[in-house]
């Protein structure tokens, strides 16, 4: 029995591969297909036939309505791909000209590409009727899409009577692999997405849906042996110019226009040293963001509001720095000098590693109940290390390193992970970190003095800097020790079936613990979670196509052993015509409320437990081709954080996006929220975000965005002093061009003003001319 039981879990560590598919070869064909969408050439006769006819969701493995064939080939420097996409309804076809990553609604096609056939991660890369590029990074390892990662490849599409045409050039540059290897094999699965009254995902292959790894079931494809890449050198310089006019508003009276005139060179190295191993630096490096963040509504939430990264040098395998917890969080560094990235994966060895100094030091001081994020103007240095090993498919053991220093202050993080694959339906995670923090007399100081650093709360945008930064006494106790110490882990198991999973997870962070790199809004505290999600699927007799109920329960205690949130919470969703889809749900909490006198980010000592009851409805509908709307309703008691006693909440989040014609869009979002308590009101607030885009050709762009912030608070039921009045309002005009991903040009004009108790009238207090031109060189 011993030798029975030892033997199954042998062949379980010794499984390299879960595909199901026998291994295929793909031709090796010495001739560059010409990419115009026209598949007229006679090489595709020649090429690798692959069928897409399995509707893999919203059904599992279902026959597909309509015909689809993928024509590929390789000729040692890239692979081609064309796809004779067939419709019996070609005027439905749902295409649009829309700029890069922004068609995923559309009709599209494309392959998904694990390169190094490890069943860990895969290319994704889409292409819409029109030729629209659509690309990200799957990443199994922590369930998440990057499709921030951009390659320059080459696509074009043509919409004829039968359907569409596709074709597709990718450079095997754009890849990692392993080139030791002479005769190489890759995994890919080849898909076609067909929104019409539902939305198909359609498939060259079957997927089995109770395994939550679809990677591992991808077909393999053998050949490439003339892929032999020499060390390839983009070259990218840029040129960024502006012009900026600021001015300081003091009370009623708005200050003289401040002049900044600003026109700053860069360069970024790229050298693919090896195919699977990449050098990254960047001199004097425009980290600017061009296109305005969308806008976030941050009213009675104590925690600090993420925003995602859009900067090249960092998004450029950014996914060899994923682990579970996220350690890495790059909008941390504002504006370095410099940077030095290196990344390379050979033979189930992941390497991520860079360096990178900043003349600004934004730090976030967290607690169990808020976090503050606190800006200074002082230079830091920041390096993040992270290796991973696939000892095969079903077994990850990882390590992060991340540190952060200035003159007087220091964070540093270690980190292991794994992830374990016991069978196709079980999976267990794992992470353990530590961190030592030095806050030095002086920077605790500077911390709490507004004449130096900047204490800032993002979740008000009304908030000025004040002398005390509302900090805790608990709080500034921890950031006076010398040397501060932090432990923190999570632990998580999943079993995954096609018709139901269940899973729990534990973490735990205690009151040290600090991730100053990476985004670690709480700490100090231990949570539990169980839950539990049934499926239904329906057929052709049905007016639905899925449906799903999920429930989970969790405790929040922190390292006093005092209770911070005890929840369950209840949804039921179902998708049906129309691409339509309705989720309802109910929450019942317990939670811990904050206490006016202080900014409590942290409770240490008993404190009010308030019991909250919520109501929401989420719904939406993409009815017809470029039309796409939402709607999200919550109603219920709501812990009043400002004032520590509960209220009554209302929100309402409409979302339309409409494409009139094939070149403009309008994308329109708002979002509506009160707070009763007490008989009377606390606060009406809303955001509108409203972008106009005219997409000239799949090249270029028009883009208006408004974003238009509105909070109304009575003074009279609060218990500190508040600003009856805050307005904000922002736009942007922004043109650009890109030829690919790294050769661009923007230009643009954005403005800034707000209104408070102080101002009759939105006052400006930002204006900014830009331009920026950047061009790659490839060698």
């Amino acid at each position: 029995m011993f030798k029975t039981s030892l033997s199954i879990i042998s062949a379980a560590l010794l499984s390299v591969s879960s595909h199901s598919y026998a291994n295929e070869s793909l031709p090796y064909i010495n001739v560059a297909a010409k990419i115009d969408g026209k598949l007229d050439e006679a090489v595709w006769q020649q090429a690798k036939k692959i069928k897409i006819n399995n509707v893999t969701w919203p059904q599992e493995n279902a026959v597909s309505p309509v015909e689809t064939t993928a024509y590929v080939y390789e000729n040692g420097s890239s692979l081609f791909i064309a796809f004779d996409a067939k419709d019996p309804n070609p005027e439905l076809i749902r295409a649009f000209y829309r700029d890069r990553d922004a068609a995923w609604n559309d009709d599209l096609v494309g392959i998904k590409i694990d390169s190094f056939n490890n069943s860990l991660s895969a290319y994704q890369l889409f292409i819409n009727p029109l030729g629209v590029q659509q690309d990200s990074i799957e990443n199994e390892l922590t369930k998440r899409e990057d499709s921030s990662w951009n390659g320059i490849w080459d696509s074009a599409g043509s919409i004829h009577v039968s359907g569409y045409f596709v074709e597709v050039e990718v450079p095997l540059r754009v890849l990692n692999f392993d080139d030791s290897i002479k005769t190489k094999t890759m995994a890919m699965e080849f898909v076609r997405f067909y929104p019409r009254d539902q939305r198909l995902r359609i498939s060259n292959m079957q997927i089995e849906h109770a395994n939550n790894c679809w990677i591992c079931q991808m077909p393999e494809y053998s050949g490439f042996e003339q892929a032999k890449q020499s060390s390839k050198v983009a070259l990218i310089p840029s040129l960024v110019a502006s012009k900026q006019q600021t001015r300081d508003i003091d009370g009623s009276e708005a200050g003289e226009w401040q002049d900044e005139d600003n026109v700053e060179p860069s360069l970024d190295v790229k050298w693919a040293i090896t195919p699977d191993m990449t050098l990254n630096a960047t001199l004097n490096p425009d980290f600017s963001q061009v296109e305005a963040d969308t806008g976030q509504l941050s009213v009675n939430n104590s925690f600090s509001l993420f925003f995602p990264e859009k900067r090249s040098f960092f998004l450029d395998n950014a996914d060899y720095f994923s682990s579970h917890l996220n350690l890495i969080h790059t909008r941390n560094i504002a504006a370095p000098d410099y940077g030095i990235k290196f990344t390379s994966s050979k033979q189930g060895h992941t390497v991520g590693a860079f360096v990178a100094n900043d003349d600004k030091l934004n730090v976030m001081i967290p607690g169990n109940l808020g976090s503050r994020v606190v800006l200074f103007d002082k230079k830091s240095e920041n390096l993040a290390l992270r290796y991973r090993y696939d000892f095969n498919s079903k077994l990850s053991v990882g390590t992060t390193t991340t540190a952060r220093q200035s003159d007087d202050y220091n964070n540093q993080v270690i980190s292991l992970d794994s992830k374990y694959k016991l069978t196709n339906n079980d999976v267990f995670k794992a992470q353990v970190l530590i961190s030592d923090t030095d806050y030095t007399q002086a920077f605790v100081d500077e911390l709490c003095d507004g004449e130096q650093g900047d204490c800032q709360k993002p979740s008000l945008p009304e908030c000025e800097i004040n002398s005390d930064c509302d900090l805790n006494e608990s709080t500034l106790r921890v950031l006076n020790e010398d040397d501060q110490k932090g432990l923190g882990y999570y632990l998580n198991y999943e079993h995954n079936e096609k018709h139901w999973r269940a899973f729990t997870s534990y973490q735990y962070r205690d009151k040290g613990l600090r991730s100053d790199l990476g985004f670690m809004s709480q700490i100090d505290f231990n949570k539990f979670l169980a839950g539990y999600e049934y499926r239904w699927y329906g057929d052709e007799s049905t007016w639905w196509n899925r449906a799903n109920w999920y429930t989970d329960w969790d405790i929040t205690h922190n390292d006093n052993d005092e209770l911070l949130e005890k929840e369950v919470q209840t949804n039921f969703s179902i998708n049906g015509p129309l691409q339509s889809r309705i989720n309802t749900g109910v929450e019942h909490r317990k939670r811990t409320g904050l206490r006016h006198n202080e900014a409590s980010l942290a409770v240490d000592g008993n404190t009010d437990l308030f019991t909250e009851n919520n109501l929401w409805t989420y719904m939406e509908m993409k009815p017809v081709s470029g039309v796409f709307t939402s709607l999200n309703i919550s109603t219920g008691n709501k812990v009043d954080l400002a004032n520590n006693r509960l209220g009554e909440e209302f929100s309402v989040r409409p979302v339309i996006n409409l494409n009139l014609g094939k070149h403009f869009e309008l994308r329109f979002r708002h979002t509506y929220q009160t707070l009763e308590a007490d008989g009377a009101d606390v606060f009406t607030a809303n955001l509108t975000d409203v972008r106009v885009t005219y997409q000239f050709n799949l090249n270029s762009y028009l883009r208006l965005a408004v974003i238009n912030t509105d909070i109304e608070r009575n003074p009279s039921n609060y218990i500190d002093s508040v600003d009856a009045t805050y307005k904000g309002l922002s736009t942007q005009l922004l043109y650009s061009y890109k030829l690919n991903p790294q050769t661009v040009f923007f230009a643009g004009f954005s403005d800034s003003g707000y209104q408070d108790d102080e101002l009759e009238e939105i006052t400006k207090d930002s204006k900014t001319f830009f331009m920026k031109f950047s061009y790659a060189w490839l060698m």
